[in-house]
């Protein structure tokens, strides 16, 4: 472990951990946004809904490195443009939190959603109001794991061009120097951890109505 090199590296390596903390945010808040909606309806169609699911769920399938270099084609954009990567991960996210919606939307009981029926709620009015907070805390287990998981996936964007974390795995082996490579390990692990340990305090905040031995 070089440690001298990480010093004269530690601005270009701060730089690289802002950009990862970026691209493993925002597209999963905005497929989160997507997701809230669909999956609401979606649980409103319980004939489809199977179908539904199992269809974006294949999206999830799609390797990551092929959607990267597929979707300029698709956008019209440059290979190496940063919104192929955005889109991608909005799109995995999507495809991964619109179940985790629905199966939240499922643990509402019957009981609760006909005494907001009898107390006058509309459908919108009760679903953000009644359905959405008790679903909360499914739905959060579902954002931990893809905002986790798109710590991981993002470093595979390295392969094509685009600056994050990733990028010291692939200098490291292109130079055959092992400092890169652990420092990259080593920070996507903290930045996981960091943003899991934000999404496990933000649900305790937001579900303050619950026993705490329920929260996490």
């Amino acid at each position: 472990m070089r440690f001298d090199w990480l010093l004269r590296q530690s601005d270009q390596i701060a730089q690289l951990f802002l950009w990862h903390l970026w691209l493993s945010v925002l597209p999963v808040v905005i497929g989160l946004a997507l997701a809230l909606p669909a999956g609401g309806l979606i649980q409103r169609l319980p004939r489809l809904k199977a179908v539904l699911l199992n269809l974006l769920g294949l999206l999830y399938t799609i390797p990551s490195l092929a959607l990267f270099i597929l979707l300029p084609g698709i956008l019209g954009t440059r290979i190496l443009d940063t919104v192929n990567v955005m889109v991608a991960l909005v799109i995995y996210a999507f495809a991964l939190l619109v179940r985790t919606v629905c199966d939240g939307l499922d643990s509402v009981s019957p009981d609760t959603r006909q005494a907001a029926i009898a107390l006058g709620y509309k459908p919108f009015h009760q679903f953000l109001t009644i359905d959405l907070p008790v679903a909360i805390p499914v739905i959060a287990a579902g954002f931990r794991v893809a905002v986790v998981s798109n710590v991981s996936i993002v470093s595979i964007a390295a392969l094509v061009g685009t600056p994050q974390l990733g990028s010291l795995f692939t200098q490291g082996f292109q130079l055959q120097f092992l400092t890169p490579i652990i420092a990259g390990v080593v920070l996507c692990v903290l930045l996981a951890l960091l943003l899991d340990s934000l999404v496990v305090y933000g649900t305790h905040k937001l579900v303050v109505w619950q026993p705490a031995r329920r929260k996490s």
